[in-house]
């Protein structure tokens, strides 16, 4: 993501929040009481992962595996009639579980053929299958729901969700943006594929992840259907619609590129868009192949949102991106969504990964070097006193996960490593990185113990310096 985001919540402590969790846990967590060994014990499934950021985010007692999320969409009146059928297995026993949904009013709800009972109590969507769930199980949860999907605002004051447009509908999800169109597993945790079925009326533009897989117009309206083939966390998915000029392309490297930009961003955009063939080819030669079956864009005119965001195979621009927009956003396709986070606090590994990346896609056109960027003014150059010191890296809050610190001092992290351990291990811990994580997640101590692997040093000192201390560091 790229933004200029403000901040303007407060932080939620950390040992009141661990305590509520704990306690939330055990009571839906609770075992029945034990009857014959070979006997299911089924339980609750839990209503968070724990995410210290997001504590009712995620779910436990299921892995999603597959999103269908069939839906029609006016944007004159701005309702949504949707029906999402989510394909999941069981990891224990569940006689209750719970789902992310910040949508629309239910009109009904089945798990398999039967339907289920259901309540809402805030996002959390909390089904009772009958019969119950036995571990291992394969089984599909299909809701249908219809209404005005809402906008969801963030700690730092930013929104997300289903943004309404003056064509369409700009539709970014990070951090917790997707429950407000689709019931899920709202944690990057839990990756799946996908498949989205929009109608829209005759005329309007609807884009997704992966790749079109069909386009049909009958009776003044056309259904757009889009596959996600690689597994991929809720977040990074998008529905953005409109009125779009499409056009498809292949990178020299041989990457099939999808832009769609809205006709009054067009000349603005222009050079950005014409950089990403090549922004792709370089990236791939430094991080390794490209991860997913489709690249591209979506570049919007969504005045009220002001960001970027990596939705998976075509970042979302809410106004005409600059160069080294896109080439942040395109490494997020490496570093984010193939290698995702599992919890927030480590968010440094997507946005510190990306800016480095757009410094060195910008010495390598011929600009500052890395070296001189990491130098400058608004990196190492800032004063010891500065604010910008007193925010830890790999925990800055959910105030400011999307501020300078896990952007800037995160890049400055991977430079400084870079400067310690040598160009060659550098290169090849940030290519085994991708390679050895693609699709799945990693967290800051993962990266600790690869960085060391690769390089033979012992490293703890330096990273506790770089992410977990404030204050400039003087040396490394």
């Amino acid at each position: 993501m790229t933004s200029s985001r403000s901040r303007r919540a407060a932080r939620l402590g950390g040992a009141a929040l661990a305590a509520a969790l704990l306690t939330a846990t055990q009571a839906t967590t609770a075992l029945a009481a034990p009857g014959d060994p070979g006997e299911p014990r089924y339980s609750a499934g839990a209503p968070s992962l724990g995410d210290p950021y997001f504590p009712d985010q995620g779910n436990g007692g299921y892995d999603v595996r597959h999103y269908d999320v069939t839906f029609s969409y006016d944007p004159a009146t701005k309702v949504m009639d949707a029906t999402t059928v989510i394909t999941a297995v069981a990891t224990q026993d569940l006689d209750q579980f719970d789902l992310d949904f910040r949508g629309p009013q239910i009109t009904s709800l089945k798990v398999g053929k039967h339907p289920a009972a259901y309540r809402r109590d805030g996002q959390e969507l909390v089904v009772t299958p009958r019969p119950k769930l036995k571990t291992g199980e394969t089984f599909t949860v299909t809701v249908t729901y219809a209404g005005t999907p809402p906008v969801v605002t963030d700690p730092d004051g930013s929104i997300e969700g289903w943004v309404p447009t003056d064509d369409g509908a700009f539709v970014p999800g990070e951090p917790q943006g997707a429950p407000a169109w689709l019931p899920a597993n709202d944690s990057p945790a839990d990756k799946a594929t996908f498949t989205f079925r929009a109608t829209v009326p005759e005329g309007v533009t609807v884009v997704g992840n992966g790749r079109l897989v069909s386009r049909t117009t009958a009776d003044g309206t056309t259904t757009f259907v889009w596959d996600s083939a690689e597994p991929m966390a809720t977040y990074l998915a998008t529905v953005t619609l409109g009125n779009f000029v499409v056009n498809e392309t292949t990178t020299p490297g041989g990457i099939p590129v999808y832009t769609a930009v809205d006709p009054r961003l067009v000349t603005q955009s222009a050079a950005a868009v014409a950089r990403i063939p090549d922004i792709l080819d370089y990236f791939s030669s430094i991080f390794g192949p490209y991860p997913f079956n489709q690249a591209g864009a979506i570049i919007d005119r969504a005045p009220n949102v002001g960001y970027a965001l990596e939705s998976q195979t075509k970042p979302i621009f809410s106004s005409a991106p600059g160069v080294g927009t896109m080439a942040h956003e395109l490494a997020h396709q490496w570093y984010g969504d193939s290698v995702s986070v599992g919890k927030w606090s480590d968010i440094w590994l997507n946005e510190g990964f990306a800016t480095y990346a757009t410094w060195l896609w910008t010495e390598h056109t011929g600009g500052a070097t890395a070296q001189q960027t990491f130098n400058s003014a608004g990196n190492y150059g800032r004063a010891a006193t500065s604010s910008f010191w007193q925010i830890v890296t790999a925990d800055p809050g959910p105030e400011d996960m999307f501020g300078n610190v896990p952007y800037n001092r995160g890049a400055m992290t991977l430079h400084a490593l870079r400067g310690k351990i040598g160009d060659a291990a550098f290169f090849t811990l940030i290519k085994d990185w991708a390679a050895q994580h693609r699709y799945g997640n990693a967290g800051t101590a993962d990266f600790i113990r690869a960085a060391e692997k690769v390089s033979g040093m012992d490293l703890k000192a330096f990273f506790d310096v770089w992410l977990f201390q404030k204050g400039k560091p003087a040396s490394w």
